[in-house]
C-alpha cells in the first residue's frame, strides 16, 4: 500500500531572527506550499503554532502545521493537531534541514532516527515512535571554524540561494507525487537527485 501524507508539518524557529535561517527551510518550504495551494495561515493557540488546511494539488485534504514552540518542543505542536483529527503517525510529513545532506539535495524516508536533529527527537517523543515520514532538505556540513550552532542559524550564501530555491522546487515536486502516488514512489524518484548549477 502507498504511503499517502495528509499532514504536512514545516520545523524552524519562531520569530524574525529566525527567518529564512538554514534551520528554518522547513518552515519555507511549507510557505511556498501554501501560496501555491493558495490557502492561508492562522495563529492556532491550541495547537501551539501556525496551522490551515485546505486542499492541495490533487484536490486532497491536507493539513499544514508551522509550530510555534522552538524546535526542541516541536512534537508538543505535531501531537495536538494529530489527537485533534485523530491523525496516525503515518499520515505525517515532517519537512526539516539536515547538515548530513549538501546543500541542494533531499531525502525521503517513511521512518528512522532523529540522526541528532532536535526537532525531530522531540516528534519521536510525542508522536510515540519513529514511523513517521520525513523530508530531509540539505544544508550543508559547516566549515570547521563555524560552530555547528551559527551554521544552522545563519542564512545561505549568496552562492547557495539558487541552489536552495532549485531544490525547494524538488522538493515541492516531491511532495506533489507523494500526495497523486505515494511517498515511496517519489523516494524512487527524488532520493538520488541533487541540484548542481
Amino acid at each position: 500500500m502507498s504511503t499517502i501524507p495528509q499532514f504536512l508539518v514545516g520545523l524552524g524557529n519562531p520569530g524574525t531572527k529566525y527567518e529564512k535561517t538554514r534551520h528554518n527551510i522547513g518552515f519555507d518550504l511549507l510557505d511556498r506550499l501554501a501560496e501555491l495551494w493558495q490557502i492561508s495561515w492562522q495563529e492556532n493557540r491550541r495547537f501551539k503554532g501556525y496551522f490551515t488546511e485546505g486542499r492541495a494539488a490533487g484536490n486532497q485534504k491536507i493539513y499544514l502545521l508551522k509550530p510555534t514552540t522552538y524546535m526542541n518542543r516541536s512534537g508538543e505542536s505535531i501531537r495536538a493537531v494529530m489527537d485533534w483529527y485523530k491523525l496516525e503517525p503515518e499520515s505525517l510529513l515532517v519537512v526539516y534541514d539536515d547538515m548530513d545532506l549538501a546543500v541542494g539535495r533531499l531525502r525521503i524516508r517513511l521512518s528512522g532516527s532523529a540522526g541528532g536533529h532536535n526537532g525531530i527527537k522531540s516528534a519521536i517523543a510525542h508522536v510515540g515512535g519513529q514511523n513517521f515520514p520525513r523530508l530531509r532538505i540539505g544544508i550543508g556540513k559547516t566549515n570547521l571554524d563555524r560552530e555547528t550552532v551559527s551554521h544552522v542559524l545563519g542564512k545561505f550564501t549568496p552562492e547557495e540561494k539558487p541552489i536552495v530555491s532549485e531544490a525547494m522546487e524538488l522538493a515541492i515536486s516531491a511532495i506533489e507525487m507523494g500526495l497523486k502516488e505515494g511517498l515511496e514512489k517519489a523516494m524512487s524518484l527524488y532520493n538520488g537527485r541533487s541540484v548542481d548549477l
